[in-house]
């Protein structure tokens, strides 16, 4: 008996949003949007904390960057003008490294000098990194033809190179690279292998913390040229020296740039950070170094991550509360319209659960409708943003449940008020109302 007077009721909250289908179509668009700017919103959100996250993960979670700044102008004036200003990481940092801390499994000292490459006709700007051959063990390059560089080449100091993918693409064009030579600079170098372009060079870029370009280079780097750090050294030196028309010649000399720390586990990272901290402390005057701890980054971008969604999804949120009232907006001039209704209603027997029960259907059929269409709108919002935008969006289970549920508990209570202010109305009065 209940659920045929349920069924009953819900039949009627249907026929009475039929009988006014403009008014229920605007009424639920505000639900329809509000879902939808939740889900989008989240979606780009989660998008761009992934993409972070994936940047900084490359880096490796057991890795520890110490990186060569220049130091401040005080610092480097020391009280008196200097020719050549000498700074950052030296090869003594990390021979240091390697021989003192027990946990290091692997050091890794790197060179970067911008310069451009020429094969034929064509040239590029690229970034020309002096590596070891165990570079690959720290970092995501993946080899895809030849060789990487080996052991014979550093103690020989052999002109060659690894191009990465875009170096290729933009220098040989069609011609197959491997084994061509390639002129940087005033020399010229075989390639003996190609990787992909993901490398821990590249995605250090993010932080703003690049090294030092070699003088008289500008221009975008399209991509990284791997060479012996033996090779570097010998055929580029550690002093570069920069001229500008005000204060004429900038004289530095730098040894490496970068050097890249590997330890056993994650859980040795943070105490192998203190320790390096401290030597590089005792052995450098002057603030010309800059650790980095991918770790902390990447526990550092999930917090960020946590915060920017419920940001976002408060300020989407808004929407639906602004929804909800124009819901209960409705529904009061609904129940307005319907006194007399409701008066006969009353008069041939039906209870208050019965009035309450039918206006609320009303208001959940309108919410729950909206949430659907709002859950569809925006899972295609997104789309439209990473193909227009080049953004990245991810939509999650848990922001499809979040955005319909929050859609029902507004329905639910934006809709008992006016509920109930129908089923407390006397039906004597009702039955008068004109």
């Amino acid at each position: 008996m209940f659920t045929f007077r349920l069924k009953r009721t819900v039949k009627l909250g249907i026929k009475s949003l039929w009988m006014h289908r403009l008014r229920s179509t605007l009424t639920t668009s505000g639900i329809i949007f509000g879902v939808s700017s939740v889900i989008a919103m989240l979606a780009i959100g989660e998008g761009a904390s992934q993409h972070a996250q994936e940047q900084i993960a490359r880096l490796g979670s057991c890795n520890i960057i110490i990186k060569t700044v220049e130091p401040p102008e005080e610092e480097q004036a020391g009280g008196r003008e200097r020719v050549m200003h000498e700074y950052g990481l030296t090869y003594a940092d990390a021979e240091r490294f390697h021989n003192s801390i027990p946990n290091v499994e692997v050091v890794v000292p790197n060179r970067l000098l911008a310069q451009r490459a020429w094969y034929r006709n064509r040239k590029v700007a690229a970034e020309v990194i002096g590596t070891v051959p165990w570079f690959p063990d720290v970092s995501t390059v993946r080899l895809i033809q030849g060789r990487f560089l080996s052991s014979i080449d550093m103690h020989y100091k052999q002109s060659v190179c690894v191009l990465d993918e875009n170096v290729v693409s933009e220098l040989f064009a069609f011609d197959d690279a491997l084994y061509q030579d390639i002129k940087i600079a005033t020399d010229y170098y075989r390639v003996v292998g190609i990787v992909t372009q993901q490398a821990i060079v590249s995605d250090l870029q993010t932080f703003d913390n690049q090294a030092p370009a070699a003088p008289g280079q500008g221009g975008a780097n399209v991509g990284n040229i791997y060479i012996p750090l033996t090779t570097i050294k010998d055929r580029f030196g550690e002093i570069s020296i920069e001229f500008s028309g005000s204060s004429g010649a900038k004289i530095e000399k730098v040894e490496l740039h970068e050097i890249i720390v590997k330890v056993g586990s994650i859980e040795e990272v943070l105490p192998t950070r203190d320790i390096l901290e401290t030597l590089l402390d005792r052995f450098h005057k002057q603030s010309d170094y800059q650790v980095v701890v991918p770790l902390e980054l990447l526990r550092q971008a999930e917090r960020t991550k946590m915060i920017f969604s419920i940001v976002l999804g408060s300020i989407a949120a808004i929407s639906l509360l602004v929804g909800g009232i124009g819901i209960m907006n409705i529904m009061l001039a609904t129940v307005s319209e319907r006194t007399r209704e409701i008066g006969i209603r009353r008069a041939l027997g039906a209870k208050k659960r019965d009035i309450i029960v039918q206006f609320l259907s009303e208001t959940l059929i309108l919410t729950l409708a909206g949430g659907i269409l709002g859950i569809i709108l925006g899972s295609s919002i997104p789309y439209f943003v990473t193909y227009f935008g080049h953004m990245p969006t991810v939509i999650t289970t848990s922001s499809l449940i979040l955005a319909f549920g929050i859609s029902a508990i507004v329905g639910i209570t934006f809709g008992l008020y006016p509920a109930y202010r129908a089923a407390n109305m006397d039906p004597i009065e009702s039955l008068r109302h004109e």
